[in-house]
């Protein structure tokens, strides 16, 4: 046992797929925190099944294989990690989706596809350049979050209508032009229950004052019957302060009586 552990050392295995596991896991861990489908196992086993595999592509000499007399292994290590790369592609697509017209995932998409990068690069014995990699790749999912945080700047919404049948994506529309908020696609469909028109969208707010302003605007809308406005970032857990606001019919009436 001790001289397989020996070997396992000596050969230079341990250190990469230990290297790239613990990779794995802090990367991961940053997503699990905030909720996200791909977490932290999910990290972890992409990069290290990316550095076993390099590592495995970089010793083809030592496969245990029968070949046809006067043939040859051209070794070609390099094709590992291309089809480590683009076959991690239909992982990343699988934490992709769209919710009206607002996509979600592609930063998870993102993390596991650098993931797998870095499992590569610590397969090789790049080990700084790995290092620095997952240094990088943290400072880009934790700093840059706070930071984006801080900073002034427009916030998505994410807007959910209920109406009378006549109310349609040109009625929202023109309630988002005369609030001075950008006006993208509106998807509209029916509820086959009460006859209502439901319509979604998404929108960017520059301000709290802004977003007040679209939700009374929407209040007092003819034929609006109830909508749910929220931020992308309060919907992800980061900006307690912009908040789901949902009224009804009932709800406007006790407004005007008050």
């Amino acid at each position: 046992m001790e001289g397989i552990l020996r070997d396992f050392i000596a050969e230079g295995i341990a250190l990469p797929m230990f290297a790239s596991l613990l990779t794995g896991i802090l990367i991961g861990a940053e997503r699990e925190w905030y909720g996200k489908p791909a977490g932290l196992r999910t990290h972890a086993l992409v990069c290290l099944a990316s550095c076993l595999l390099t590592l495995a592509a970089a010793r083809q000499v030592e496969w245990t294989m029968h070949l046809v007399e006067g043939t040859q292994i051209v070794s070609d290590p390099t094709r590992m990690a291309h089809g480590v790369l683009t076959g991690i592609g239909f992982l990343g697509a699988g934490v992709i989706f769209r919710e009206g017209a607002t996509v979600q995932g592609l930063t998870t998409a993102a993390s596991l596809w650098i993931t797998a990068a870095l499992g590569v690069v610590y397969g090789v014995g790049a080990y700084w350049i790995a290092l620095s990699g997952t240094v990088a790749t943290l400072l880009v999912l934790v700093v840059l979050r706070i930071l984006n945080m801080l900073l002034p700047g427009s916030q998505e919404v994410r807007l959910h209508v209920v109406a009378a049948p006549g109310f349609g994506p040109a009625q929202l529309r023109e309630i988002l032009r005369a609030e001075g908020m950008e006006r993208r696609p509106v998807s509209k469909s029916r509820n086959a229950t009460t006859g209502l028109a439901e319509l979604t969208s998404t929108t960017r707010s520059r301000s709290a004052a802004q977003f007040d302003a679209l939700c009374a605007a929407l209040e007092r809308a003819p034929g609006v019957i109830g909508y749910a406005a929220l931020s992308a970032e309060d919907a992800a857990g980061q900006n307690p302060g912009w908040h789901r606001i949902v009224t009804t019919a009932t709800d406007k009436g006790d407004r005007a009586s008050a």
